[in-house]
């Protein structure tokens, strides 16, 4: 049986976010020298969110060591 779509935890519904944290518009902002400390933090300019893609991770092979028919009989 699934789950309703409105039962599913938040983390797992993915999408995109198109809202920076506060503190992630300041470290953006003061990275492009838009930003000195001591400035207000209220008013903040918009910022343009980079769509991130995944990394296609290789999956390892593991080779199991088999023993010899020889090592079995013993």
């Amino acid at each position: 049986m699934s789950l309703h779509k409105s039962m599913k935890r938040a983390e797992n519904l993915g999408g995109q976010r198109t809202v920076l944290k506060r503190v992630e518009r300041v470290k953006l902002l003061q990275e492009k020298g838009l930003w000195k400390e001591g400035d207000n933090v209220t008013g903040l300019p918009k910022e343009k969110i980079l769509k991130q893609k995944k990394i296609k991770t290789e999956k390892k092979v593991v080779e199991e060591k088999v023993p010899a028919w020889d090592d079995i009989k013993k």
